[in-house]
């Protein structure tokens, strides 16, 4: 990756090449406008595809866009960024499930892990509820001080599963854990 060295300069939107921060600044102007944002979008994936920060700014324009499969596809392509920068496996699954040091101030392990918690989350949002285990397994593992929240979505993955209640008082709560809003309050 091209950006190694710079990662945790490029996490937080430096190190940005040439006519890169142009098309994402516009593309933040033209939020309201999400297909001209997307043009924007894609001049700065074209001119740093691989730069964090036009990740970052894909995934969102695709996430509250609500295109999950597309900010999933994002998802993925930043595991593979942020792996390649730690010198891990480029295949999520490939990663040993080992904890990462750096998992409270390193950059490049944040960015990972974040990545890996939000695909994790968009896995439950499409109900793909084995690749959201899995992912949020390797996330236990890679973090297991929780520094970026990952037990909180494990939880809401586990209500989500449980058996609706035999007592009808506790119905409501049993809808309120597993309908939409209960999705909707996820990170």
């Amino acid at each position: 990756m091209q950006f190694a060295a710079d990662f945790d300069d490029a996490v937080l939107g430096s190190a940005l090449p040439h006519g890169v921060e142009a098309a994402l600044r516009e593309a933040g102007a033209l939020r309201h406008e999400p297909e001209r944002a997307m043009a924007s979008l894609m001049r700065a994936q074209r001119l740093a595809p691989d730069h964090p920060a036009v990740l970052i700014a894909l995934y969102r324009h695709h996430f509250y866009g609500h295109r999950l499969r597309c900010a999933r596809d994002i998802a993925r392509k930043a595991l593979a960024v942020g792996a390649a920068a730690l010198g891990l496996p480029v295949v999520w699954r490939e990663v040993p499930a080992h904890s990462l040091p750096g998992a409270r101030h390193d950059a490049r392990t944040r960015f990972y892990l974040f990545t890996l918690k939000g695909y994790a989350y968009l896995s439950l949002r499409l109900r793909d509820l084995r690749e959201a285990a899995e992912a949020l397994a390797l996330l236990r593992a890679l973090d297991p001080q929780d520094c970026v929240g990952g037990a909180l979505l494990e939880a809401a993955r586990r209500r989500a599963l449980a058996p609706p209640p035999d007592d009808d008082s506790d119905i409501a709560a049993y809808v309120q854990l597993t309908g939409s809003a209960a999705w909707a309050a996820l990170p």
